[in-house]
């Protein structure tokens, strides 16, 4: 099969959506991810986008982990 569309949607972009991620400093690479960070919004590569992501869920995980602790230790106080 042809796959003459991978890649359409870069295309009309600057340099094909290639550039220097401002979060990691890696020159020549896709910064196709818009986050914010420090109140900015920025084109970040796919491995800056991945690695906040992950920051993300392990914060998320461990936010559960508190409130369950916190809920556990409150349970037996009131019984």
């Amino acid at each position: 099969m042809s796959k003459a569309h991978r890649g359409t949607g870069i295309r009309n972009e600057a340099m094909h959506g290639r550039g220097k991620c401002p979060r990691c400093g890696n020159e020549n690479v896709k910064v196709l991810y818009e986050k914010e960070i420090d109140g900015n919004n920025v084109k970040i590569c796919k491995f800056c986008n991945a690695q906040l992501k992950n920051i993300a869920r392990k914060e998320a995980r461990a936010g559960k982990a508190a409130a369950a602790a916190a809920a556990a230790t409150e349970a037996p106080a009131e019984a």
